[in-house]
């Protein structure tokens, strides 16, 4: 079976969990990169035969803008697709709902969707080391569930109209030792960043944390007081181990 990841995963959880779906089918799946800022996605025809995983993280319970405005662009000619939102730990509300009807929109048939947890990009104290091996066992198991569907998947969870999508919030600023080797403007998916002093635009950033994630300096910071405050927030909700789930 040809594969076709097609991901935004910027601290790579998310991918983590597309790739142990997908190799359940194929060993060495073809992949579309999200979060490249500069791809032409339209260019990308999917044909009828293949099978896509779209897999994208869950933020404040929406699926990111910028990412359902790059997976329309792409052809999906008729083929089928899995949907997998991950979040970490907390809700994942409207996003499944959100990526289902942008995958119908272009031309996708979706046949399942699967929520799954993976460690929170901004505060590692909830679901760390996830996906671990019982995840990896449950998505396996899910992937041979879908092996060989054909009809549209029943019912996805979420709501239409989605919720309100929340701002950035949390904006990476470099401190005092960033060596200005520029690879967070490089790589970050929105393009936030300026070349010169590599400070965010918070009108741009959408806070995927990939600029911290991928500083070889570890320069890049959030305001902790702001962090704190929005980990007692969420505390409660993700205090209890949530496990995946597959809709079929």
């Amino acid at each position: 079976m040809n594969v076709v990841e097609i991901v935004f995963s910027p601290t790579g959880g998310t991918e983590k969990v597309a790739d142990i779906i997908g190799k359940c089918w194929n060993e060495n799946p073809a992949k579309i990169d999200l979060s490249d800022a500069k791809a032409d996605f339209s260019k990308y025809e999917i044909t009828g035969q293949d099978m896509a995983v779209i897999a994208m993280p869950s933020f404040g319970g929406r699926a990111p803008t910028v990412v359902i405005e790059r997976l329309k662009t792409i052809h999906g000619n008729g083929a089928s697709c899995v949907l997998v939102c991950v979040y970490g730990n907390r809700a994942y509300e409207d996003t499944l709902v959100e990526m289902e009807d942008a995958a119908k929109e272009c031309g996708f048939q979706v046949i399942a969707a699967i929520s799954a947890v993976a460690e929170h990009s901004i505060m590692p104290q909830y679901a760390t080391g996830r996906p671990d091996e019982a995840d990896r066992k449950q998505l396996i198991d899910y992937a041979d569930q879908i092996a060989g569907k054909t009809e549209l998947v029943s019912t996805i969870p979420g709501n239409r109209p989605y919720k309100k999508a929340g701002g950035a919030g949390l904006v990476p600023k470099p401190d005092k030792s960033c060596v200005k080797c520029g690879l967070c403007a490089k790589t970050c998916p929105v393009q936030a960043i300026d070349s010169v002093q590599f400070i965010a635009d918070s009108k741009k950033c959408i806070s995927c944390m990939r600029c911290m994630k991928r500083c070889p300096q570890n320069a890049r910071k959030v305001n902790g007081m702001m962090v704190s405050v929005a980990a007692l927030a969420i505390k409660k909700a993700c205090s209890v181990r949530k496990e995946n789930e597959l809709f079929l």
